[in-house]
This record gives structure tokens, sequence and C-alpha cells, in this order.
């Protein structure tokens, strides 16, 4: 069903909002759990990835909700991690595979001890077991755009932000958007980095004008003009985007 809302606009790679009004038509809004709040950590890449692999789950009929609470705590353990704990999507696929992951009802704060285990449906895992049925390791693909590497083939992205030093398939940017709509569309979770931002692509719209836009879900709150959700235009998308994570089924791999 179509859902027509108004809000401002917002931009999202600087924070910012223009006073300018804008209509939107959304043309598919993906179920997805409840925004959370970073407040004033570096973390967005966290809560993206998370998003989008909580996202995913909603697709299949199955329900996680999860702690990007447990994934900061682990950072402290990761001797390569800046001290301003940046990092990207790829980054957490790797963390959840050494740490594992739990619920957000176990750790609800960066303050509450890690938990040791994961109680689900009358079973006990460890938050390692608890990650295989979250996120296998060769579910997703990590892609990029750039005209200076091969296309096609796999490239490490030259950001600090990649501490780990990842390396990611490199497709034409007319790929990339084609194949992240197609995603979208198909009800996939899809984690969308900038130089300075990571969130996840939860829908499509349109405004008055039939320019595109992808539903971003934000990790900046629900005390915002449009409860949590961002608007990200394809042009900006073309323009600012260094990497989107989604899984190979999503690709068509």
């Amino acid at each position: 069903m179509k859902r027509i809302v108004y809000l401002f606009l917002a931009v999202s790679l600087c924070g910012c909002i223009q006073q300018k009004p804008k209509h939107y038509t959304h043309e598919i809004l993906n179920r997805m759990t409840p925004i959370k709040n970073q407040g004033e950590s570096q973390t967005c890449w966290i809560y993206a990835m998370l998003a989008a692999i909580e996202t995913e789950h909603l697709s299949w009929g199955d329900s996680v909700n999860l702690s990007p609470y447990y994934i900061e705590k682990m950072l402290e353990q990761e001797p390569q991690c800046p001290e301003n704990r940046r990092g990207m999507g790829k980054s957490l696929i790797h963390l959840i595979q050494k740490y594992g992951i739990v619920g957000y009802d176990a750790m609800r704060s960066i303050q509450t001890p890690a938990p040791k285990w994961v109680f689900m449906l009358g079973a006990t895992y460890t938050p390692q077991e608890f990650a295989r049925s979250v996120c296998a390791p060769d579910e997703y693909v990590a892609l990029t755009s750039t005209d200076e590497a091969p296309y096609y083939q796999e490239t490490e992205v030259k950001s600090p932000d990649n501490w780990l030093r990842d390396r990611f398939l490199n497709i034409p940017m007319d790929s990339l958007l084609t194949k992240t709509e197609r995603a979208v569309r198909q009800h996939h979770g899809i984690c969308w980095e900038s130089k300075g931002h990571a969130m996840a692509i939860v829908g499509i719209a349109h405004d008055d004008k039939g320019k595109k836009y992808f539903i971003m879900k934000n990790s900046w709150g629900t005390n915002r003009p449009h409860e949590g959700l961002d608007y990200l235009s394809f042009d900006d998308f073309r323009e600012n985007t260094i990497a989107v994570e989604m899984t190979k089924e999503a690709y068509g791999l």
C-alpha cells in the first residue's frame, strides 16, 4: 500500500535539516525493528548493519532485535579499533563471527555487563552460537564503486574506517544503484555507508516531481521531524555512496 507523508527534508549526510517542506509518496516501506539512538557515539555503522540484518530476518518471517551495545563493548578488545570507534558494515560482520551477538533486551546500555548466554525459546546459546543463526559468515556481500580500481574485482576501500582492511566487490555505480533498488523492492535489508554516516535502507519513495529516494532508517532516535527516518535521493546515493552491504541472495549471487 502506498503511503503519503508530509515532512521536512533531512540532509542525512551532514545531519542538517533544510526548512523546506517535502511531500513524499512511499512506494514501499519494508518491515523494521524500532528506531534506536546511537547518542554521542560514532558507531552508526553498527546500528546500520544490525538494522539491515534485522530487516532481512523480518522478511523471512523471523524476528530479531539485536544489541549494538554488545558490539561496542567487544570493541574494547580490538587493538586495531580507532579511539573514535568508527568502522564499516563489513567490520560488524567480522565482529559478530568473532564475539557473537545478543538480543537488545539482554543489553540495552553500554554500562550493562556483556551477557555470556542467550536464552531463546527454552534453549541456551553462547553469543557465538546465536550469531551463527543470525548471520552466516559468507551470507553478505560488501560492495563499492570506484573508477580507480577494476570493476568486478575486489578492492580495499581506502578509509580510516576500514581498519580491518576489508576488500569490497567493485561494480559500476549504475549497477550498484540498480541492484540496491531491486533488493529493497524484494524486501531485503541493506546497509548503506557514506564517508561520514551509515544507515539502513528500508524503502523507496518519490516526490511530487517523480524524483526517487531511498527511505533510510537512521540511528538518531525518533525525536525528529519524521520519527527516525530520512530520505536519500538517488542522485545523492550516486554522489556519496562509499559502500553497500546486502545478502548474496539480494545481490543475485
